[in-house]
């Protein structure tokens, strides 16, 4: 459970004064973790959260109220800290009235004050035309404090058009530093206005004096015309007098005043008019007001002039203000057009991008200006991948071109350096790059294809989080501000979203699809249905990438899936990268065992045919180490991370990896038969050295003799018989630990496929052993015309059983030199192949006289027993044959004979028998 927030702590206001709905700027600590979390902000006791724009937890803009206080704290309240506190206050200033002539450093409304963020018009008084300085001398403001004035003065007021006026708080407010001469003067100046008035009545009765003397005298003739002759006989004439006079009365006044009536209409109508103008400037400057805050970027000032010409002069009859206001639409239709452009134009911000929106909206634009542009962003991004695409085919043919320059001495190897060297630079870490600490020339040596899969996922991991974060605004509505006159389009914003969500989706699986398959276009273009390969295709593959780039490039393919799903993307939109991530995993393993096999393959040019007290190469060291190697580059690649399935769950995996195993085994294996079985003029330098402070090397093989084909089966077979029991079941464990299947069936073909080799170099060496042995037993047996019915009493045992001894001795000896553990095995056989030929040659003696059949059994008893200790039996079974095909010893005579000569036998020839000894072998093995 998460820990509560600290209350919101107000430290700063700027300004710390001023009248109603002055903008200030708040600063503090706390302030909320978001526009959404603030919900309260009140100054000087007036709820001022209609106007507040949260900017961060530290800073928000809002504008004062017309509070009551005149004076009080700053008190924001938010979801997550709760009410808070303020260390600061705001003083409320009470604006000054201004008339209509005075000088103003605002703007002022004669008859309405538009709230242009609540919409709302308030009724103030109209403002009495006066003048400026009814005193005729210089005002100079005193410094007394209003609040001071009110009080000495209630109820009363310092205008003097206020029937509440007094003049007392004028003269103290206006002229309290004024000397008694000027006030003297100021008297002077109110008589002489008021003697202009009088004077200006009475001129005014002046300049009708003549008319109206007229008109008396007319009444006067009248008067006494109607006493002299009577009503009825001046009847007529009074009539046509009296007409005849107020017609000259008329033509005189017309006369006299024309010319004043004149400029006095002019007058009028000039004043109209510049009343008029000065009342409504602020629609007569608009248009032009407009184009120069565009130019200047001031968009904000610009849709709050339009919102207030909009809510006053919207829907006026009066001609010229309708022809002017169509003039602000005209000017308001193109800035639609020219904000709509910018927010189209890519590259741009986020915050770009909802404050274009945000304008558009407030200026009340045609369509839905936010779905516009996660279209524009979409396709842009779009478009980056596949120019990012090109650009690097276009860069590998170039490099390829200056590859086959003679000018240009480069590495042809398309492999990549040693795995350690990309072990120290394949390091990747959250929110950092592979190319970060790392120079051009290793750039250089990296495939194209790697460096633009790295550059291709930076892109999107650097642009996709915008774009996600647009469309969540959308769907939540925060694109617009929190305000009352803004909630309808933020629930239109949310029913568009949701209509549209489906619509999203397609987009941002769009984006993945051109993703993975540019990558797989570069990487496993296999894998591409046809037609999509010039699409997304295009590169030039002289040679399948590394298991060391494949494994970079899985881990550069992670990090990038790592960065999407932390932007709560659904995962059913990033399970296509997945499946990428395991199809490269599995390509980089099948592409490590082939090329683990092509090095394998490769060893038999680094065996040095020198061998250790065991009779071992370091060619078995060499293989295990070597797929050890292997193993370990792929310990990333069999992992799983968090979301991955295993490299094996697809049986087809299974059976494509056990095969190279079996393949890598058996590559091994052809290697050593090779080795064993090269001609010797295929072998160049190739040596045996011999260990020099072992004791049990006889160090018959010269250092400097060439090895001959008997001494490379020997040391085949020791490796052979090594691998049998260590490599191979060292191998099989390191399998087992890193997850590979089918480890039984790589051991058990593998075993089989070495036993066969065991077997057929063991067959070959025998048979270049014991065959001269074999053969050389007749022709010695019937040498100088022996005959076995016609022989002398045997002396002892003859020359050529102890020859075919002789060479025995050296087969032991060759044997002991390259491995101990071999002379048992090799003897047996050895001994097997003597035993049977001479079993044979004395079944075929059709008869034996006495002394032959002594001869016979000496030699064969001499032969048994000085290799007793090699006897198997099948080759006891032979010496067994071969004594019952001779006649049996009837005298004891004979029988004493055939001891003494056998015991003569071992004395004479202890020296090269020691061998054949037991307890002498047994000690020289320990």
């Amino acid at each position: 459970m998460s820990r509560a927030r600290q209350p919101p702590l107000v430290t700063g206001i700027s300004p710390n004064e001023g009248i109603s709905w002055t903008k200030v700027t708040i600063r503090g600590e706390n302030l909320g973790i978001g526009p959404t979390d603030l919900i309260g902000l009140t100054i000087c006791g007036h709820n001022c959260l209609l106007t507040a724009e949260w900017m961060s937890a530290s800073k928000i803009v809002c504008r004062v109220g017309q509070a009551k206080n005149d004076k009080g704290d700053i008190i924001v309240t938010t979801k997550s800290g709760g009410k808070g506190t303020s260390t600061v206050s705001f003083k409320l200033l009470k604006p000054e009235k201004i008339g209509i002539l005075d000088q103003s450093p605002v703007w002022v409304d004669e008859m309405n004050y538009y709230d242009m963020r609540t919409d709302r018009n308030k009724g103030i008084p109209p403002l009495s035309l006066r003048p400026a300085n009814p005193l005729g001398i210089e005002i100079d403001k005193g410094r007394f404090p209003q609040k001071d004035l009110e009080a000495l003065f209630p109820g009363m007021s310092a205008d003097f058009t206020s029937e509440n006026f007094s003049a007392a708080w004028y003269l103290i407010e206006n002229h309290s530093t004024t000397s008694f001469d000027q006030l003297k003067t100021a008297v002077v100046n109110l008589k002489k206005q008021a003697n202009k008035k009088n004077e200006g009545s009475l001129a005014y009765v002046k300049g009708g004096l003549s008319t109206f003397f007229e008109a008396q005298d007319a009444l006067s003739a009248i008067h006494q015309k109607l006493e002299a002759d009577g009503t009825e006989k001046v009847e007529g004439s009074m009539t046509q007098k009296l007409e005849n006079v107020l017609n000259r009365a008329s033509n005189t006044a017309d006369t006299l005043f024309q010319e004043v009536l004149g400029r006095k209409d002019k007058a009028d109508s000039t004043r109209n008019a510049l009343n008029v103008l000065q009342r409504f400037k602020f629609l007569f400057n608009l248009p032009l007001n407009i184009e120069r805050n565009i130019q200047k970027g001031d968009y904000d000032v610009v849709i709050n002039d339009y919102e207030k010409a909009k809510s006053l002069f919207g829907k006026t009859e009066v001609q010229v203000f309708k022809k002017y206001y169509a003039e602000v639409e005209t000017r308001i239709e193109a800035l639609r057009e020219l904000l709509l452009d910018k927010l189209l134009e890519t590259p741009s911000t986020l915050h770009d991008q909802k404050r274009y929106i945000r304008y558009l909206s407030d200026l009340h634009a045609p369509g839905d200006p936010a779905w516009q542009c996660i279209g524009a962003q979409h396709q842009w991004i779009l478009q980056l991948m596949h120019n990012c695409k090109e650009s690097y085919v276009k860069e590998q043919k170039g490099r390829n071109s200056l590859l086959h320059s003679p000018m240009l001495d480069l590495d042809s190897d398309v492999r990549p350096s040693p795995i350690g060297h990309l072990g120290q630079t394949a390091s990747l870490k959250r929110g950092s790059s592979f190319q970060s600490g790392r120079d051009d020339a290793w750039r250089y040596k990296a495939p194209q294809q790697v460096v633009f899969v790295e550059k291709l996922t930076k892109l999107v991991v650097s642009q996709l989080p915008n774009f996600w974060k647009l469309w969540i605004s959308y769907v939540n509505g925060s694109l617009f501000s929190e305000t009352a006159e803004k909630s309808g389009q933020m629930e239109r914003s949310k029913k568009n979203a949701r209509q549209r969500q489906n619509d999203f989706k397609k987009m941002i699986q769009e984006v993945m699809h051109s993703l993975v398959k540019l990558i797989r276009g570069a990487l496993l273009p296999f894998s591409l249905r046809e037609g999509e390969s010039r699409q997304y295709g295009g590169w030039e593959m002289k040679a399948e990438l590394s298991g060391q780039w494949l494994t970079h490039v899985i881990q550069t393919v992670r990090l990038s899936s790592e960065s999407l799903t932390a932007l709560e993307i659904p995962n059913d939109m990033l399970q296509i990268i997945q499946d990428l991530i395991l199809d490269l995993r599995v390509r980089c393993i099948l592409v490590t065992l082939q090329h683990t096999a092509e090095d394998i393959k490769r060893l038999a040019e680094k065996e040095d045919w020198v061998v250790d007290n065991e009779g071992l190469t370091s060619l078995p060291s060499q293989f295990e180490q070597c797929i050890i190697h292997s193993l370990q580059s792929l310990k990333t690649v069999l992992d799983c991370k968090p979301g991955e399935a295993s490299v094996f769950q697809q049986q087809k995996t299974q059976e494509d990896v056990c095969q190279l195993s079996i393949g890598i085994m058996q590559v091994f294996i052809d290697c050593l038969e090779q080795l064993s079985t090269k001609p010797d003029g295929d072998i160049d330098t190739a040596h045996l050295s011999v260990d020099v402070s072992s004791p049990d090397l006889f160090g018959s093989i010269h250092e400097d003799s060439s090895l001959s084909s008997e001494q490379r089966l020997l040391i085949a077979l020791s490796n052979c018989r090594y691998l049998e029991r260590h490599t191979f079941l060292n191998i099989a464990e390191h399998f087992e630990k890193h997850g590979f299947q089918g480890v039984e069936k790589i051991t058990q073909v593998s075993m089989e496929s070495l036993k066969e080799l065991d077997q057929r170099l063991f067959e070959m060496y025998i048979e270049f052993k014991a065959d001269p042995i074999v053969g050389s037993l007749e022709p010695g047996i019937y040498a100088g015309y022996f005959d076995w019915k016609d022989c002398l009493v045997p002396a002892g045992v003859r020359n050529y059983l102890k020859e075919a001894l002789v060479n025995i001795i050296a087969v032991h000896a060759e044997v002991f030199t390259i491995s101990k553990d071999l002379v048992p095995r090799v003897m047996s056989r050895v001994v097997e192949a003597v035993s049977e030929e001479l079993s044979r040659l004395m079944q075929c003696v059709s008869s034996f006289s006495k002394n032959g059949a002594l001869q016979a059994r000496l030699e064969i008893c001499a032969l048994r027993d000085t290799v007793a200790i090699y006897l198997t039996p099948e080759s006891n079974s032979s010496f067994k044959q071969a004594l019952e095909a001779l006649p049996q010893l009837s005298s004891g005579t004979d029988k004493k004979l055939l001891e003494e000569l056998l015991n003569k036998f071992k004395s004479s020839m202890h020296l090269q028998l020691t061998c054949f000894q037991a307890a002498s072998s047994a000690m020289m093995k320990t």
